[in-house]
């Protein structure tokens, strides 16, 4: 087993959880967030930086890495941890998403072709094609190709999906060869309860390491996105670490550990971060509004990161209007660790039994 994975405690006020995922002899405590390097970089934060702020297991997206600069040239460079610098776990979702939301996309039960938008070529995906590309590359935990509908879908789309999306699973895990990987599946249906529970038994019973839960944050409004977690995670034993995919607001993210989910990615923090906006304890500020030209507080003024240690809001400001590409490795940096800090207090209330308080308490004086 290429993952150990142990909960350590569960909450007595509602079914959150904290855990520890073994990676390679490294601890990755969870809940836990993982900040995106689409590419293979996190955008305008250096590695160093990176671990320095607390994040450590990072993900990177097989599809944009196949094409560009390709899995072969990363193998032959040792493997995508030494290529991008990076000795923490990496994570590498299949492509399925980047692929469904392209233009042009032809599916069928072999898999999925279009013509790459930079240049117009012919690419063919597949699940065996899928799991070469993540051998490559050499990732620590791997996904399942899976097929991701759009929403609103009509039943039958979602239906016809679901059982796509395990039969791919299921040629993901034959084609599925190297030891040193972990592969996950893919939980899909929709916002239908009877196809997200159809999904996770019949992915169970392929057998994975972990469960990822696919196809939310798609348009669905946070209440639907509840009931959905509310109606698929009973479904999963506790034994596995659960993946909630491309989930970033703070306000989802402890929804969706207050339901018992461990681990999540998403570019909000860093996307946000490039136009100005920073997250704070008490919601989102835009540090190019002109209130802030003479504001020689730090974004946040109990904020241990380096940016709010050293810079201020006019500062930051400056940055902005000035076009300086520090402003948004300074934002970057502040808000990677808003959301690793927000990890760090979710599971410590976790331990002491009060997630439940801790997030209302944390909303109340939100504003999202």
């Amino acid at each position: 087993m290429a993952i150990q994975f142990k909960i350590q405690h569960e909450d007595s006020s509602c079914r959150a959880r904290a855990g520890s995922l073994t990676v390679r002899n490294q601890q990755v405590s969870t809940p836990v967030f993982m900040p995106v390097g689409t590419a293979g970089a996190v955008r305008a934060v250096m590695p160093s930086e990176l671990k320095r702020l607390g994040a450590t297991i990072i993900l990177a997206n097989t599809y944009h890495l196949s094409l560009k600069p390709g899995e072969g040239l990363i193998q032959k460079a040792g493997g995508l941890h030494k290529f991008m610098g990076w000795e923490g776990p990496i994570l590498t979702d299949s492509g399925g998403y980047q692929v469904f939301s392209l233009p042009g996309v032809k599916i069928s039960d072999e898999g999925v072709s279009f013509r790459y938008e930079v240049d117009g070529r012919a690419v063919t995906l597949t699940p065996e094609r899928s799991m070469e590309i993540q051998s490559a590359l050499g990732a620590d935990i791997i996904m399942a190709f899976d097929e991701c509908v759009s929403y609103p879908c009509e039943y039958e789309v979602a239906k016809r999906a679901v059982e796509r999306t395990t039969q791919w699973a299921k040629r993901c895990g034959q084609s599925h060869k190297n030891s040193n990987q972990t592969l996950f599946g893919i939980i899909q249906g929709s916002v239908f309860p009877d196809l997200r529970k159809r999904s996770a038994e019949q992915l169970l019973d392929i057998g994975f390491e972990g469960f990822s839960i696919g196809g939310l944050s798609v348009g669905e409004r946070l209440q639907k996105m509840n009931v959905v977690l509310e109606e698929t995670i009973p479904f999963l034993p506790k034994r596995y670490p659960r993946y909630l995919m491309g989930i970033g607001l703070p306000e989802d993210l402890l929804n969706a550990i207050e339901r018992g989910l461990d681990m999540f990615d998403c570019v909000i923090p860093t996307r946000y971060a490039r136009s100005a906006s920073a997250f704070t304890n008490r919601g989102k500020i835009r540090l190019i509004h002109k209130e802030y030209r003479r504001d020689f507080y730090p974004i946040e003024p109990n904020c241990r990161c380096y940016t709010c240690q050293n810079f201020t809001r006019a500062y930051l400001r400056h940055l902005f209007v000035s076009k300086e590409i520090l402003g948004a490795m300074l934002t970057s940096i502040h808000n990677l660790y808003f959301y690793q800090d927000l990890m760090k207090q979710s599971r410590d209330a976790i331990l002491e039994n009060r997630f439940s308080r801790f997030k209302q308490a944390f909303l109340d004086q939100y504003q999202s």
